[in-house]
């Protein structure tokens, strides 16, 4: 299969967005922020690479400050590429950072049973980031609910993993750090084999 990028401007809520979009296989790596919440378009990029998945990252190239626009606002009909995106995969890990917490990953979105495979895989490789997975734990603003989510409207809808900055940044980069890396990747393989037939 052919990876080559393609890319498409749009406009949602006044804001320029460019939208690059990797086609891969079955799961699909979203990141909404990529140029407010650092380190998440790197993320998709790489796990995307590693397992052969489709990516799908929204950046502001140029803008100093960023704007940050609601998930349930990016909705499909925006977006081109954000609708093959949605058709092409059956289910999303959208990759989102947050500043809370500091070093505890919160897994919202739909798919409660892919967000305890991305924690089991947290666990066991990056356990420096702890994983909630209990709706009820997350803050309701990082839950990943909303039915407009684009975590939520592949077939069989997806988990939106929040980040804090140690997991998705080092060394003053927005390189993630190994271990989250390693971990991510475990889990969206696993998600691979045994959600997306």
């Amino acid at each position: 299969m052919t990876r080559t990028a393609r890319v498409e401007q749009v406009t949602i809520e006044g804001v320029a967005l460019l939208a690059t979009l990797v086609p891969g296989d079955g799961v699909g790596l979203l990141a909404l922020h990529g140029s407010n919440e650092g380190g998440t378009a790197e993320l998709a990029g790489i796990l995307a690479r590693r397992c052969g998945a489709t990516s799908l990252v929204f950046t502001q190239p140029g803008n100093p400050r960023p704007v940050h626009i609601k998930s349930p606002r990016m909705a499909a009909e925006h977006c081109v590429l954000l609708r093959e995106f949605l058709a092409r995969v059956s289910l999303t890990v959208s990759l989102h950072g947050h500043m809370r917490a500091p070093h505890t990953v919160f897994l919202g979105g739909r798919n409660r049973a892919a967000a305890r495979v991305v924690a089991e895989a947290l666990a066991a490789r990056a356990p420096r980031f702890p994983a909630v997975t209990d709706l009820t734990e997350i803050p309701s603003g990082l839950r990943g609910l909303h039915p407009r989510n684009p975590v939520n409207l592949t077939r069989l809808s997806g988990v939106q993993v929040e980040l804090p900055l140690p997991a998705r940044t080092s060394g003053g980069t927005n390189r993630p750090p190994d271990a989250v890396v390693e971990a991510l990747a475990a889990g969206v393989e696993t998600l691979g084999r045994g959600f997306t037939e």
